[in-house]
């Protein structure tokens, strides 16, 4: 064994962490704690306190930029990183769990921008991560700049480029132990944009948690979804494929989004009707966008 793993494991010990897969409670920051630090749409890098999302998930990203971090002894697989100077924070609070960053295994995205995968890079570098995406997204991240094709293009900083180790096909499942995350193709916000899909369960207590993308149609002003058809047709696909998931708690990129500040006040993230419900918002906006391009 090495002396850093060595001091590692000894830090460790006393601490009193958990192994990969586990956070002992007294390591868990309750939700209160997050929604008192942070406010509806809130800044980008703000730092905020981590929490339990249910069972082996973990909100670990800032105020303004969610990440979430899934739990297993074979390794942990994180969701987002936020900018790069957000990735700070996230990191930090995947070791305030009580969880070793270098025990991520796997990274994945939602979409390819900076304010969401701005952060890949020095996760990578920090945690020798693997970084799986769809593959219009590996294209961006590995060059750190939007493609020509994104709605958004040159709206965005650009970011330092990360390393893809593996393309994902839309339906496909990662697996990292007992993990199984299965990426939902949600194009529109992004042409590589993705949603994902997992299981989580606290005992006998399993919920089936989905983190949707943005999917907002923004996009420079000099673009028109109506001029293309098939980027509108897969929009709306994505959307329909995420409308019929089984989805009892939603999250999203920017919580305010999927109102996750809202629910945590309340006392219960639950809401089984909470994808279908975020679809048709998307579909609205959507129509409305192309109402208003039929009338320029």
């Amino acid at each position: 064994m090495s002396a850093r793993a060595v001091a590692a494991l000894a830090a460790l010990l006393a601490s009193g962490c958990a192994g990969a897969g586990e956070a002992p409670a007294e390591t868990v920051p309750p939700a209160s704690g997050w929604v008192a630090a942070c406010e509806d749409w809130d800044e980008w890098d703000k730092r905020g306190p981590p929490f339990r999302i249910h069972g082996d998930s973990f909100y670990v990203g800032t105020c303004g930029i969610a990440a979430i971090l899934v739990t297993a002894p074979q390794g942990h697989v994180l969701i987002d990183t936020g900018t790069e100077a957000g990735a700070e924070t996230v990191l930090a609070n995947v070791a305030r769990l009580g969880f070793d960053p270098q025990d991520i295994a796997v990274l994945l995205s939602s979409h390819e921008h900076f304010d969401h995968v701005g952060g890949a890079a020095l996760v990578q570098q920090r945690t020798g991560a693997k970084l799986y995406a769809s593959a219009p997204a590996a294209a961006v991240l590995a060059s750190g700049r939007a493609s020509g094709d994104d709605p958004q293009a040159d709206m965005h900083d650009p970011m330092a480029p990360a390393r893809v180790s593996r393309i994902l096909a839309p339906g496909e499942t990662v697996e990292v132990g007992p993990l199984r995350l299965t990426m939902i193709a949600t194009p529109g916000h992004t042409p590589g944009a993705v949603s994902w899909q997992w299981q989580s369960c606290d005992g006998a207590d399993c919920r089936s948690i989905v983190y949707a993308d943005s999917l907002s149609p923004v996009s420079a002003d000099d673009y028109r979804f109506s001029d293309h058809a098939a980027y509108l047709a897969a929009y709306r696909a994505g959307l329909g494929d995420l409308a019929a998931r089984d989805c009892d708690i939603l999250l999203t990129p920017h919580p305010s989004a999927s109102q996750m500040r809202e629910r945590l006040v309340a006392g219960d993230l639950t809401d089984a009707n909470a994808c279908k419900a975020y679809a048709a918002s998307i579909y609205a906006r959507i129509d409305e966008r192309l109402a208003a391009e039929a009338a320029q």
